[in-house]
């Protein structure tokens, strides 16, 4: 019994924690590990390019954005930095030099990007809000203006992707997308990490940024929900416009929560209520992953090795289990 015991105790509760995480980029994939992320790209000659950067989050340098919620909003910010720099270098290392001089400028450049903000922010927000509005008289019952509001921006979140996987190129990002799961998999079982464990593993990741970005969507609704009462209840009613304006102002707060939902469902992951939270994250991640092939797979790994660095082998071949995005 005490043999069993200290098992428990050891194979549960003091599994060893580590982050290791990433995201696809253009034909290659990004990992993000303790202190450092690397990215490893494939050239059009075939071959694999990498670039590593030494990192140290906010989080580590101050304690008061360790705090809950607050150390969500900071990780976003940090992610997204790091995700826009890697994308930037990846296709400069996989588009051909031909196809570059076709690219547009710097200022078309920003006018594409600025019309993608537009189209998303009419997209998730104004369009659920109008139709809300118009196809519904809830606008003073808080709750379940945001229950349906969210309902839309689900089903038109739901639609862009399904969409999107249909172009050929976000098809190959998908698949990158699959094999940086499936090599997080390989390395926080303890395996061996090679081309042929690491296929053996799911494509789906509960940590994965879909899974996030759903429980986002949820969150919103709780949380747009709680902030709508009080100021109906203040200046008696919101118009589409103030309504944006207000939720615009706590997305942060928005994402600091998910931030913190799932690092619980990832550590609670045999609790029943996380399983059902993490699920629709999961069956979206049906769209988001594709199955790689092998040379994906060896960028992927390639892209952990590199971040670790001289480090890989003192890490290797244990168990960990991890509590945030990956």
């Amino acid at each position: 019994m005490k043999i069993f015991l200290k098992k428990f105790i050891i194979n549960t509760i003091m599994k060893p924690s580590i982050l290791v995480g990433g995201q696809a980029v253009i034909e290659g994939v990004m990992m993000r590990v303790p202190g450092a992320y690397a990215t490893a790209v494939r050239d059009s000659s075939d071959k694999i390019h990498v670039d590593r950067h030494e990192f140290a989050s906010i989080i580590e340098k101050k304690k008061i954005w360790k705090k809950p919620i607050l150390r969500g909003m900071i990780s976003l910010y940090e992610s997204m930095k790091i995700g826009m720099q890697t994308l930037t270098w990846s296709a400069d290392i996989a588009i051909p030099e031909e196809e570059k001089k076709k690219e547009p400028g710097k200022l078309a450049s920003i006018f594409s990007t600025s019309t993608a903000i537009l189209l998303a922010l009419v997209l998730f927000m104004v369009a659920p809000y109008w139709l809300t509005t118009k196809l519904f008289l809830v606008d003073k019952e808080a709750f379940l203006f945001n229950i349906i509001a969210g309902s839309f921006r689900i089903t038109f979140f739901l639609i862009y992707l399904i969409l999107i996987s249909f172009l050929k190129d976000v098809k190959r990002l998908f698949q990158y997308h699959g094999a940086e799961h499936r090599v997080v998999y390989n390395f926080e079982s303890g395996k061996d990490l090679t081309i042929e464990n690491a296929q053996s593993f799911p494509t789906q990741h509960p940590r994965c940024g879909t899974s996030f970005l759903f429980i986002v969507m949820i969150s919103a609704i709780i949380i747009f929900s709680i902030i709508d009462t009080i100021f109906i209840g203040i200046i008696g009613s919101l118009t589409v416009i103030s309504r944006i304006g207000l939720h615009l102002l706590m997305i942060p707060i928005v994402a600091g929560t998910s931030y913190e939902v799932l690092k619980l469902s990832a550590r609670n992951s045999s609790n029943i209520i996380f399983r059902i939270l993490r699920a629709p994250g999961l069956w979206l991640q049906n769209i988001t992953t594709k199955e790689p092939d092998d040379k994906m797979v060896e960028v992927s790994i390639k892209a952990l090795k590199t971040a670790f660095g001289d480090n890989f082998n003192d890490v290797a071949g244990k168990e960990y289990v991890a509590e945030a995005i990956g």
